[in-house]
C-alpha cells in the first residue's frame, strides 16, 4: 500500500505542485485585487471635523495678555521659559513670544510663525513676525477642534503622513512591534516560530508574531475570528501588500489604523488622533516621553490607559525608553531625564465629543441646510464655526451654577433656563446653552422654547417714536395715566405699571430706563400697532407678529436666539447681521464648499441707533439693571430687564463693545417663579461677566446728531446752561431753531461758533 501511495505520489508530483503553485497564485491574485482598490485609494471614512472660530486680534486692540494666554492653553500651547519649537510659547512682563502652528483656513493655508506680541495696558502695541523682523497689523491662531461627526462604525481618526511624524516615534514603534520591518517579506516565520514556542512553553499566549503588516491586514480587512484559515489568508494577504507598496506607505497606513483607545462610544484609531485624545497636541510636537506612552500603550490600550493605570502606563512607557536606549536612538542623558518626567495626560479626553449640544445642534440644523446630502457631512469636512470655546464654558458655568443657586434658595426644582451669546458686529454665535444642565441633550430651548418676552419689545416701540424726531426726542413727555383699551374679544385691557403707580407724565428716557409699561403702551398706540410688527420684523423677527395692542406689553412669544437677532441689530448700530454658527466648509482635501454671505443691511438709522443704545446703557446705570452698573462701575454696559405677567419668564439682554447676551431663566410648564429679569437672567449675565473680560462700550457719535438742552420739567429746548436744563443727543432735523432762554422767553437757537485754527506764532506766544 505505502509502495503504491509513494509510486503515485512519484508520477503525480509536478502536476500536483503545478496545479498547487497556479491555485495560490490564482488566490494571491483574487487578494491583489481585493487590496488594491482599498490601500491604493480611500481607506477610512474620516469624519467631519468641526472647528471653533480661530482668535484674531490687530495692534491696538483692547485684549489682555490673559486673553492670549487662555486661547494658547486651550490649543495646548506649552509655556516653556524661552520659546524654541512649533506649539510653545513664553511669557514677558508685558509680552509674549509664540511660535503659532501652521493650519489650512477656509480663505487659504498660513505656515507656523513666530512672533512677539507686546501690551501696554490692555491693548495690544505691536505684533513683531521674529524671523522676518517684519511689524504685522494683524493675526489669528488655529482654531481649536470641537468635536468629529463619527460615522455609523463608531471609529474615529486624524490622519497623518509620515512626514507629520518624528522619525524618533517610527523607530520606537518598529523596535517595539515589529524590530525586522525592514528586512522581512510581510511575514516574519523566525517570530512566529518563537512565538509558538514561548506560548507552549507558558500554556497560553504571552506572545505574537504577527508583523505590522499582518496587523494592519487584520484590522483593515479581516474579522477577529481566531482559526488557522484566517491566519494564513492573513499571511497571505500581508505578503501582498509588502510585496506591491513600500514599507513606507505600509507604515503611514498602521500608523493611521492603529487602535489607541475609547473615547465613550468611539473607537479612537491612528496615532493623529491618538496624540489629540491623551496630549491635546499634534503628534509632531509630542515629545520623547509621550511618544513613548503612546506607543507602550499599543499592546493593550485599555490595560495601559494612562487615565485609569497611570503605574502601568508609566513602568510600560520607561520599557519603550530603554528599548530605545538599548539601540542607541537615544543618548544616556535623554533617556535618564525621559524617565524622571512624570507621566502627563490631558486630564480628560481632549475631544469634546458630545458636548456643548445646543450649540451643536445649531451647527447640524445649519449643515442640513446648505449640504443636502448627509453623507457629505461624515466625509472628511472641516466645518468652521463661530463659537469661542472659553466664553461657552463660562457662559455654561454661569447659567448652570445661577439656576441651581436660586432653585435651592426658591424652592423651584424644575427652574430652567437658555442662553446666547453672539459677536455684535459678525452675528456669528459665540455660546448657546439650551438646558440648566449644559450638557443634557434633547431640546434646545435656546431655539425652539418660544416665551413671552415682556418688556424686552420695549426698545422697537422707542425706535418707531424717535424715527419720527420732529415728534419724539428722549427728552419728551410721555403720558403716564390710567388707560382703557378694548381687545378684539370686546373685553377692556387697562395696562398697568409694574408698582401699580401712575405718574402723570414722564421722559421718553425714564420712560425706558425704568421700563414703565403704561407710556409704552400710549407709544405703541401713537404709532401704530402695525409699524411696531414691522419694526420687530426689520430687527430680525422673522415669523408672523399678530397685530395687537397687547404685543406693546411683550406679547410675543420668542426664544432667546430671535431674541439675541432683536437685539444684535440694535447693538450693531441698526446694521443687521443674519445670526449664524457655520461660517465656512472645506471638503477632505481643503477645496472650499460653503461660506457663509457676508450679508448686511442698515435697518434702522444710525441716528436712532445710538438714541437707543444711549437709553439702553442708562438702564444699567440708573434703572431696572442698575445692579449690573453698580457690579461693573467702570466699564460702561448695556441691557434690558423682561418680566412677564405673574412673573412666569425672567429675561435679559445686555451686551458690551463686542458681546451681546439674550438670557431666559422660567419654568417649561409656564408655572411663575417670582423672578423678575434683573432677579433671575441678569444675574447670570452679572456672573458671566464676572469670568469674562468685559469691554467698555464706545460709540461713535453719528453725523446728523447732535447735543441739546431740554427744560427737565417740561421736555422743551432750552439755551445750554440753564437752571433745570438736561443735556441730551438728539436727532438735529428734529430740534427747532427757537429754543427757551433761561428767563422762559422764545430766542433763535445759538449758532455754535467754529474755533478758528491759531497761527504758528499763536501757538508758540498765545
Amino acid at each position: 500500500m505505502l509502495k503504491y501511495a509513494y509510486s503515485w505520489i512519484k508520477s503525480h508530483f509536478w502536476p500536483f505542485l503545478i496545479v498547487l503553485v497556479t491555485l495560490i497564485a490564482a488566490y494571491m491574485l483574487y487578494l491583489d485585487a481585493l487590496i488594491k482598490p482599498h490601500f491604493s485609494g480611500n481607506k477610512w471614512q474620516v469624519p467631519a471635523q468641526i472647528y471653533a472660530r480661530p482668535l484674531t486680534f490687530t495692534t491696538n486692540q483692547e485684549i489682555t495678555q490673559k486673553e492670549i494666554i487662555d486661547e494658547l492653553v486651550l490649543l495646548g500651547y506649552r509655556r516653556q521659559p524661552t520659546t524654541q519649537s512649533v506649539g510653545e510659547y513664553s511669557v514677558g512682563q508685558t509680552s509674549i513670544v509664540v511660535h503659532r502652528r501652521a493650519f489650512d483656513f477656509a480663505d487659504g493655508d498660513v505656515s507656523d510663525r513666530k512672533v512677539r506680541i507686546r501690551w501696554t495696558g490692555s491693548r495690544i502695541t505691536s505684533i513683531t513676525d521674529l524671523a522676518t523682523k517684519q511689524t504685522l497689523s494683524k493675526m489669528r491662531f488655529e482654531p481649536w477642534l470641537v468635536t468629529r461627526l463619527v460615522s455609523g462604525k463608531r471609529e474615529d481618526r486624524m490622519l497623518v503622513s509620515l512626514n507629520d511624524v518624528p522619525d524618533l516615534f517610527v523607530e520606537a514603534l518598529i523596535l517595539v512591534e515589529d524590530r525586522n520591518f525592514y528586512s522581512h517579506w510581510g511575514v516574519n516565520p523566525i517570530a512566529i516560530a518563537r512565538a509558538l514556542l514561548a506560548n507552549v512553553a507558558a500554556g497560553k499566549k504571552v506572545q505574537g508574531g504577527s508583523t505590522l503588516t499582518q496587523q494592519l491586514v487584520k484590522n483593515l480587512y479581516l474579522s477577529r475570528e481566531q482559526s488557522y484559515t484566517r491566519k494564513i489568508k492573513e499571511a497571505l494577504m500581508a505578503l501582498v501588500i509588502d510585496a506591491r507598496y513600500s514599507k513606507e506607505a505600509i507604515i503611514q497606513a498602521y500608523m493611521n489604523e492603529v487602535f489607541v483607545g475609547q473615547n465613550g462610544g468611539k473607537a479612537v484609531h491612528g496615532f493623529g488622533l491618538g496624540s489629540h485624545f491623551y496630549f491635546d497636541r499634534p503628534v509632531n510636537e509630542l515629545n520623547l516621553p509621550e511618544m513613548a506612552t503612546l506607543v507602550g500603550l499599543l499592546k493593550g490600550p485599555s490595560y495601559y490607559n494612562p487615565r485609569r493605570a497611570p503605574e502601568r502606563s508609566k513602568t510600560r512607557r520607561d520599557l519603550v525608553l530603554k528599548i530605545l536606549f538599548d539601540a542607541n536612538k537615544i543618548d544616556k542623558a535623554s533617556y535618564l531625564a525621559a524617565l524622571d518626567t512624570p507621566l502627563t495626560v490631558t486630564r480628560v479626553a481632549s475631544l469634546a465629543s458630545g458636548q456643548h449640544p445646543a450649540f451643536m445642534d445649531q451647527v447640524s440644523r445649519e449643515l442640513s441646510t446648505v449640504l443636502a446630502d448627509p453623507s457629505l457631512r461624515q466625509s472628511g469636512l472641516k466645518v468652521f464655526t463661530t463659537l469661542d470655546i472659553n466664553a461657552q464654558r463660562r457662559a455654561e458655568q454661569a447659567l448652570s451654577q445661577r439656576v441651581k443657586q436660586i432653585s435651592e434658595r426658591r424652592s423651584l426644582p424644575s427652574l430652567q433656563g437658555s442662553m446666547v451669546l453672539t459677536d455684535i458686529s459678525s452675528g456669528g454665535i459665540r455660546a448657546m446653552i439650551g438646558d440648566a444642565i449644559p450638557n443634557t441633550r434633547g431640546f434646545n430651548r435656546a431655539v425652539d422654547a418660544r416665551r413671552s418676552i415682556g418688556s424686552l419689545v420695549k426698545p422697537a416701540i422707542y425706535i418707531n417714536a424717535l424715527q419720527q424726531p420732529e415728534r419724539y426726542h428722549l427728552a419728551t413727555l410721555l403720558a403716564d395715566e390710567p388707560i382703557v383699551i378694548e381687545d378684539p374679544n370686546g373685553q377692556d385691557w387697562q395696562p398697568r405699571n409694574a408698582d401699580n403707580q401712575f405718574r402723570g407724565e414722564v421722559r421718553l428716557l425714564d420712560a425706558l430706563t425704568y421700563s414703565h409699561n403704561v407710556p409704552a403702551v400710549q407709544v405703541a398706540l401713537d404709532t401704530g400697532i402695525n409699524t411696531l410688527v414691522e419694526t420687530l420684523m426689520d430687527l430680525g423677527i422673522e415669523e408672523p407678529i399678530p397685530a395687537l395692542p397687547a404685543i406693546s406689553l411683550g406679547a410675543v412669544n420668542l426664544s432667546a436666539l430671535q431674541v439675541n437677532q432683536m437685539y444684535q441689530t440694535i447693538a450693531n448700530n441698526g446694521v443687521y447681521r443674519p445670526i449664524h454658527a457655520v461660517s465656512a466648509i472645506l471638503s477632505s482635501n481643503n477645496q472650499l464648499v460653503w461660506q457663509h454671505s457676508d450679508y448686511s443691511e442698515q435697518r434702522i438709522s444710525p441716528q436712532v441707533a445710538y438714541l437707543i443704545n444711549y437709553a439702553l446703557h442708562k438702564v444699567t446705570k440708573n434703572g431696572t439693571a442698575k445692579r449690573l452698573g453698580q457690579r461693573f462701575p467702570t466699564i460702561n454696559l448695556a441691557g434690558k430687564t423682561g418680566t412677564t405677567n405673574d412673573y412666569r419668564d425672567s429675561w435679559f439682554a445686555g451686551f458690551d463693545r463686542q458681546l451681546l447676551a439674550s438670557i431666559w431663566v422660567g419654568d417649561d410648564d409656564n408655572a411663575p417663579t417670582g423672578l423678575s429679569g434683573s432677579s433671575g437672567a441678569m444675574q447670570v449675565y452679572i456672573d458671566f461677566q464676572q469670568k469674562m473680560e468685559p469691554k467698555s462700550l464706545s460709540r461713535r457719535f453719528p453725523t446728523g446728531l447732535e447735543i441739546a438742552h431740554f427744560n427737565a420739567q417740561t421736555g422743551k429746548q432750552m439755551m445750554a446752561g440753564c437752571p433745570g436744563s438736561i443735556s441730551l443727543p438728539a436727532i438735529s432735523l428734529g430740534l427747532s431753531e427757537q429754543v427757551l432762554s433761561c428767563t422762559g422767553n422764545v430766542v433763535a437757537k445759538p449758532v455754535p461758533v467754529k474755533a478758528k485754527k491759531k497761527t504758528w506764532w499763536q501757538k508758540i506766544f498765545g
